[in-house]
């Protein structure tokens, strides 16, 4: 992307600053260099964070496609792209995002979380958690109708697990009998969350709940307290989290302290 930005540059400058070392090339198209820092954002941003070793070849490959991204902007640039507003707004949307991205690493270094901010965050995490799993089946269909008959021949002694394998639409869910195995209401979408939350052990739904995915019939096996994960299991999301919520803390800064007019 930053080989893309260059306009272009002459091979013999006239007067070069002897204080800022030369880039090294890895690259030279039609007097523009492609540095090695540009080749190695470049192949950061195409790995997106991979541990990655790039092969001869792979190597040889991601320099051909800067180099025609180069020719291509050099075109661009002879042919007045860059003044079209829809270029220019590109362009300066990816520079407030790179200037961003650079702004918040300069913030965050040095804001290593504490162990008493971790701890402090997974005792609110703690606090915040669902106190309560619960086991339960359900038979997922399309239509109202098809699942009040299922609540008919539930009532009348069928087997839930027997409708669910014939009729259930949930194909994690069909082969076991409709069985959920143990989650918590948070990981359910809320009417069947509000569903399983009102029954009691081995109860069925009385009536059909709605969701975006059909319509469920739901019986509710078991009920336990959820147990917290161990801290040590969860720490690199405490991490994550903390230093999420100190960048936040200093992009809110940012705001009070800024004249912000909102024109949409």
């Amino acid at each position: 992307l930053a080989a893309c930005g260059k306009t272009q540059q002459s091979a013999a400058p006239a007067a070069a600053d002897k204080s800022v070392p030369a880039p090294v090339a890895v690259a030279i198209v039609n007097g523009t260099t492609i540095s090695r820092e540009e080749y190695d954002i470049y192949v950061k941003g195409l790995l997106q964070g991979k541990q990655q070793e790039l092969t001869p070849e792979q190597k040889n490959q991601v320099l051909d496609e800067m180099i025609s991204m180069q020719l291509l902007s050099a075109q661009a640039e002879k042919d007045g792209v860059g003044k079209d507003p829809d270029t220019a707004a590109q362009l300066q949307v990816l520079r407030i995002r790179v200037l961003a991205d650079a702004a918040s690493q300069k913030f965050l270094k040095g804001q290593e979380p504490t162990d008493a901010q971790l701890h402090a965050e997974y005792e609110t995490a703690i606090a915040s958690m669902d106190k309560t799993e619960y086991h339960a089946r359900h038979i997922l269909v399309s239509s109202k109708d098809q699942a009040d008959q299922n609540i008919k021949k539930l009532k009348g002694g069928a087997k839930f697990e027997d409708l669910a394998k014939a009729q259930s639409l949930d194909t994690g869910s069909k082969a076991n009998g409709g069985d959920l195995g143990w989650f918590t209401t948070s990981h359910m979408v809320k009417p069947f969350a509000d569903a399983v939350k009102g029954l009691k052990k081995g109860e069925i739904t009385p009536q059909p709940v709605q969701t975006q995915y059909g319509w469920h019939v739901i019986q509710l096996e078991d009920t336990r307290e959820a147990a917290p994960p161990p801290f040590d299991q969860v720490k690199a999301q405490l991490v994550n989290a903390v230093i999420r919520k100190k960048l936040q803390a200093y992009v809110d800064d940012l705001k009070k302290n800024a004249k912000i007019e909102k024109k949409l």
